[in-house]
């Protein structure tokens, strides 16, 4: 074989397969879907779950109570062991040194374990570190300041008044106040 002498596999090159175009093709009257019905139709299917048209089963059970799966907070885990590797003695341990490393990527917390042991000394910057990491960054000389947490994504709220509305509410009054329609 040359290297100017490329072409498809053996059976990568199949015709479509073309269907309703008369008896003589061997695919025409039905054109392959076999007869009446509602998979026969155009438009027939059916949806996920479908059973016949008895009460299906996600119906037919009762949903009751509340899952904390869609706000489930993921860590992701880096050992001391890891950081006794990939560090040198002095060197800050935050978020970006632990992504330049390759030891997490940058979209999910990051929490630091006492798996292993710390000979060196390391000032750790990360928001979420376990009592037995802390204990023995602290034993080997180093420091241990929790990084403020970023800040979390909340739903909008109703919007509090501005000090420019709050002045307009003050501007306007009722008709008692000012006297107007008061006693004839």
């Amino acid at each position: 074989m040359h290297s100017f002498d490329l072409h498809r596999p053996e059976g990568a090159n199949k015709r479509k397969r073309i269907v309703g175009r008369g008896q003589g093709s061997g695919r025409g009257t039905t054109a392959g879907k076999g007869n009446k019905g509602q998979q026969s139709r155009s438009g027939g299917k059916t949806y996920l779950g479908f059973e016949g048209g008895q009460m299906p089963l996600y119906r037919r059970l009762a949903h009751r109570g509340f899952s904390n799966y869609p706000f489930k907070v993921t860590y992701q885990v880096v050992n001391l062991s890891e950081i006794e590797t990939r560090f040198e003695a002095g060197d800050t341990i935050d978020v970006p040194s632990l992504v330049a490393k390759g030891l997490v990527k940058g979209a999910d917390p990051v929490k630091i374990l006492g798996n292993g042991d710390l000979t060196k000394k390391v000032d750790v910057k990360i928001v979420h570190v376990s009592a037995s990491a802390r204990e023995k960054v602290l034993k080997a000389g180093g420091t241990v300041a929790e990084a403020p947490p970023p800040p979390e994504k909340t739903r909008s709220k109703k919007k509090k008044p501005t000090q420019k509305t709050a002045d307009a509410l003050e501007k306007t009054e009722t008709p008692a106040e000012n006297g107007a329609g008061v006693g004839k």
